[in-house]
């Protein structure tokens, strides 16, 4: 017989006089990570938001109905509002002796069906799922044909417009290596650090999408949007793929403008940690979908 959860009421909420205790570090316990999958349509992004729904509450939800715990989870990426993740990770600390194999099946029973844990793993005591990510992988689905969809409209950006992908593939180039990022990124406090690797920015065409994939030691809030709209517009033959490189080093002051991408076509793909190597995987089931159901790929680095 299946195991089943009882619906109770979250200890920490207004409903009960007893509230559940916190969970302590500097008592015995474990640091845990989750690898988590969510449509963000319906959140305010990953990061809690007093009054708002976020991926970050229905989780320590979940996690304080299972533990009776009082838990704060930190994520590796602070998705935006609408955009969606397929591994992003998450950590926390518990004492409660609950097998760490249990935990998928159990937050998946008070998780709402649009955000699912698809794997849990004891980590070492000092994890930090943000400050010890190498790397992170993100993907913006672009659907490039003449009729909007009815099914992907919460994943995919429409684009009609006739696209070079060749071209975009070719600008997309100048956005790797150590570059500073500041002017994809309006409205950073100017004491923060904009400096950022780029391991890869690769543009490829299947069929009707047109799929960016990006690779960085991390990004700063919009980075990804504002770069795949300048890229758009360069493969609309807008601008002259050198703008890309114009914007980067300031010499194209306020006279180049164009539009953010909507978050709906970004998705969190996996986060890479080389001491921990199982918990870069959380793509792996997506991946393989890709390639066992899609068509070949047009491939253009």
């Amino acid at each position: 017989m299946a195991a089943t959860f009882p619906q109770t009421t979250a200890p920490d909420s207004p409903a009960t006089n007893n509230p559940a205790p916190l969970a302590d570090e500097e008592s015995t316990g474990r640091r845990l990570a989750l690898v988590v999958e969510y449509d963000g349509s319906g959140y305010a992004g990953f990061q809690f938001q007093p009054g708002q729904p976020t991926v970050q509450g229905e989780l320590e939800k979940a996690l304080t109905r299972f533990t009776q715990e009082r838990i704060r989870v930190r994520g590796a990426s602070r998705t935006d509002s609408g955009a969606h993740a397929c591994g992003q990770v998450v950590d926390f600390w518990t004492c409660c002796s609950h097998p760490v194999q249990t935990f998928p099946k159990a937050l998946n029973f008070y998780l709402p069906k649009d955000i699912r844990v698809q794997a849990a793993h004891t980590v070492p005591q000092d994890f930090h799922s943000r400050l010890h990510a190498h790397r992170r992988t993100y993907r913006y689905h672009v659907l490039n044909s003449t009729s909007a969809s009815a099914l992907k409209r919460h994943r995919w950006h429409w684009v009609d417009a006739g696209l070079n992908v060749a071209k975009m593939a070719g600008a997309a180039q100048t956005l790797v290596g150590w570059h500073d990022f500041r002017a994809l990124a309006p409205g950073l406090p100017a004491d923060k650090n904009s400096d950022r690797l780029v391991s890869r920015w690769d543009v490829w065409r299947e069929d009707e999408a047109v799929i960016f994939e990006c690779e960085a030691n991390g990004f700063l809030k919009h980075q990804i949007r504002r770069a795949n709209g300048l890229l758009l517009e360069v493969g609309k033959g807008r601008r002259p793929a050198s703008v890309v490189d114009d914007v980067l080093s300031g010499r194209a002051g306020n006279d180049v403008a164009w539009p953010s991408l909507p978050a709906r076509g970004l998705c969190l793909m996996k986060v890479t940690y080389p001491d921990f190597p199982p918990l870069s995987d959380g793509a792996a089931r997506e991946e393989r979908t890709l390639v066992e159901a899609g068509p070949e790929r047009e491939t253009v680095r």
